[in-house]
């Protein structure tokens, strides 16, 4: 298999690079954020599934601009390991790492059991309605069978358990680490009754933290994401082709 390219480090930017008008991003950095987040969105939301094939010109005729800030927002996502560059070959949705599931997940439970810790702590009233309110959402997306609007609500749900933990920058971190953890999640959601039982792990850590109790929330938001470990496996074996093996 040919090697995958590397970012090269950038030079400094040249005066002729800086937009004259103050305040206001260059054109071309604008156009490379806004496809590095859109196309970011569609890989690890599984809309591209991993062994597609990525067209430079294909993106660049889409958001109707030149090939330069797609290619940087390749290379950033090439960065992040959702993307495998191909010198000659092509460029294509890497597959999911298996290898580095269970370590990103172990991270994520370490973390969230102490926000829900927090959270038992330091609950107000207004903040236990929003969390059940959240919940509510995700029970009428599942009844809908909306996984899309399922999966933005839950990740609320984790969100909002970090902010009333008061430290919101933990979920920032933990998106970073999660990221190939979605992707695999997605797969999972389709299962019949995947939805309906994350509902049932949530209702837990939702009365835990209503009834400010840290000790019982820690162990409820424990065991939720214990099964994103147990279910590694089962996943797999049902969809081989978008996981990766190597270590």
């Amino acid at each position: 298999m040919p090697a995958r390219t590397t970012r090269k480090a950038q030079a400094a930017p040249t005066p002729a690079a800086i937009s004259p008008r103050r305040g206001k991003p260059p054109q071309r950095a604008t156009a490379s954020s806004r496809i590095y987040t859109e196309l970011r969105g569609e890989l690890v939301s599984m809309r591209r599934r991993p062994g597609d094939v990525i067209s430079e010109a294909d993106i660049a005729l889409t958001y109707g601009v030149s090939r330069t800030p797609v290619r940087e927002a390749i290379l950033k996502l090439s960065d992040e390991g959702l993307l495998d560059v191909f010198p000659q070959s092509g460029i294509f949705v890497s597959r999911i790492p298996l290898a580095a599931l269970p370590e990103a997940i172990i991270i994520r439970k370490a973390l969230e059991e102490t926000t829900a810790r927090l959270a038992a702590e330091r609950a107000t009233t207004s903040q236990i309605l929003q969390l059940r309110s959240i919940v509510e959402r995700q029970r009428e997306a599942d009844e809908a069978g909306d996984r899309v609007a399922f999966h933005q609500a839950d990740e609320l749900f984790h969100a909002t358990v970090a902010d009333v933990a008061r430290h919101p920058g933990i979920w920032t971190l933990i998106q970073h680490v999660k990221v190939h953890v979605d992707r695999y999640r997605q797969l999972t959601l389709p299962v019949a009754g995947r939805m309906t039982q994350v509902i049932a792990e949530h209702e837990p850590i939702l009365a835990a933290i209503e009834a400010h109790d840290p000790q019982r929330a820690g162990i409820a938001m424990e065991r939720h994401l214990d099964r994103l470990l147990r279910d590694i496996s089962e996943t797999q074996h049902t969809n081989p082709e978008f996981f990766a093996n190597t270590e």
